[in-house]
């Protein structure tokens, strides 16, 4: 491996992030806040970090390897969300595992929050967890292919090891350029959902803080009770849209764009995305209606809101945690499935749920007929057989983790249906939990070890696993091996 390019990338990064955290910096300068100077020494100790990191590293990217590009996004994201800490730690807002804890869960997109009483923190600090959601939504690495100029295909390394899903999905044959498009897209829907809120009755700061959150499929708010806080309709209506929107395939909506809706015909995964929340919904408004005895329109109103949440954001309109258990386990396979590949949503992700299901098929007609080909087929072609093994691994390697770090939860003394939700919730990264980490609740009372091994899985479900564990290996970083 050649640390040198590591390093450069590395540096790159860290310098595209200083630019970005100086939009809350002027927000906080313009307001007279007084994390102003909070931001002023994040600000500083991250340009220091970029310059030390480029004066170590050299120009050649074109050399780039998988063992660099994996390198490069592992750590890129622990050096990422490490640094993202320090507005809260340098203003005193939080201590260093809580200020941690905050911005992993920002960056990775999971929502679950150690901060309490957020009305009474400034608006720069409620801006930059939200930002924080948002360029961790799209992907580090992906909007940094975007908007800066590289030099090389090889960053393709880089982006697979960031990007989610059981295939590598190319919707333009230049890598910058799909990027840029998929960036594009990502700006649109967060400005127009960003107009929509406004339209709504909200703020400007409100609007535009909650549509990063949703977009990036966050869950972070500007307020402790979420969306409850504001008990509109519409906006929960129009939120909902933008989750479940933002649980889709971007690639997908660019073919929508360019060839039209008649694409999604064609399209397995969403479809099957669609109909999980539409059945979803259905199931948990009737259980609603006939279990509580809440009315048609609110059971359909909230159960649609969840519905959506659950699968992506983790925004909260109503304490389901007080739900009927049938609602709550169907929302706990919500947080497993998650959204589709290509999605800004976590979780196994909808298209390797049908494939598994379409496998389990193909085997049971196999021992009904023993010597009949059953083909598994998805968006009109055949799925390889080698697909179809590394979906079983990851699956199986995901449900492995949800089990054993409940395990671990347990030895902190949490019971063992709090640790399984709450490490379904963290794994999937979504948020809320039930129990002792339930829609109104925070992260705030739990352990220095659970918050540690909680920051740990948050950044295993972002990247799908394997591009940390593989770090692990010590042959991964022998200096004469270059994959």
């Amino acid at each position: 491996m050649d640390l040198r390019i590591v390093y450069y990338i590395l540096g790159r990064l860290v310098v595209a992030e200083t630019a970005i955290m100086l939009i809350p910096f002027f927000i906080a300068l313009y307001n007279g806040e007084k994390c102003t100077a909070g931001f002023a020494a994040a600000l500083a100790i991250c340009a220091l970090v970029g310059i030390e990191l480029r004066l170590h590293g050299r120009v050649r990217v074109e050399r780039l390897t998988m063992r660099e590009g994996v390198a490069i996004t592992g750590i890129g994201w622990i050096l990422a969300t490490s640094l993202g800490m320090l507005p809260y730690l340098c203003g005193g807002y939080l201590g260093l595992l809580d200020a941690l804890f905050e911005s992993i869960s920002g960056f990775t997109g999971t929502g679950a929050t150690v901060m309490e009483k957020l009305s009474s923190l400034p608006s720069a600090i409620l801006f930059w967890r939200m930002m924080t959601h948002w360029f961790g939504g799209l992907g580090i690495i992906v909007i940094f292919i975007a908007l800066l100029p590289q030099t090389g295909q090889s960053t393709i390394y880089m982006y697979n090891a960031e990007t989610t899903g059981p295939t590598r999905e190319r919707v333009l044959p230049r890598l910058r350029d799909m990027t840029k498009t998929l960036f594009q897209m990502y700006m649109i829907f967060t400005v127009t959902a960003t107009v929509i809120y406004m339209l709504c009755g909200l703020s400007l700061m409100e609007a535009s803080t909650h549509a990063l959150s949703t977009i990036g499929t966050g869950g972070f708010s500007t307020y402790d009770d979420s969306a409850m806080h504001f008990d509109n309709v519409p906006l929960e209506a129009w939120m909902t849209f933008f989750m479940i929107l933002a649980g889709g395939n971007f690639g997908l909506y660019y073919r929508i764009w360019r060839k039209g809706p008649g694409v999604i015909r064609h399209n397995t995964e969403f479809k099957a995305y669609i109909g999980l929340e539409l059945v979803a919904m259905l199931l948990i408004a009737v259980n609603l209606v006939q279990a509580m005895g809440v009315s048609p329109a609110e059971a359909i109103r909230y159960a649609s809101f969840q519905v959506g949440s659950i699968s992506t954001t983790g925004f909260v309109s109503t304490d389901f945690d007080q739900w009927p258990g049938f609602s709550k386990g169907v929302l706990l396979l919500l947080m497993i499935c998650g959204g589709c590949a290509g999605s800004t949503a976590s979780g196994v992700k909808v298209s390797r749920m049908v494939l598994l299901v379409k496998n389990a098929w193909a085997v049971v007609h196999q021992k009904l007929s023993p010597r009949r080909v059953v083909e598994v087929r998805m968006n009109g072609g055949k799925v390889d057989e080698d697909t179809l093994l590394r979906v079983g691994q990851f699956f199986f390697l995901y449900i492995f983790c949800i089990v054993f770090f409940a395990l671990l939860l347990t030895l902190d003394g949490v019971t063992i249906f709090d640790s399984l939700g709450i490490s379904m919730t963290v794994m999937g990264n979504v948020g809320p939990a039930f129990g002792v980490a339930g829609a109104t609740c925070t992260y705030a009372g739990a352990s220095v070890f659970a918050k540690s091994i909680l920051c740990v899985e948050m950044l295993l479900g972002r990247l799908e696993m394997f591009t940390l564990l593989v770090m692990l290996s010590p042959d991964f970083w022998q200096k004469g091996n270059r994959w």
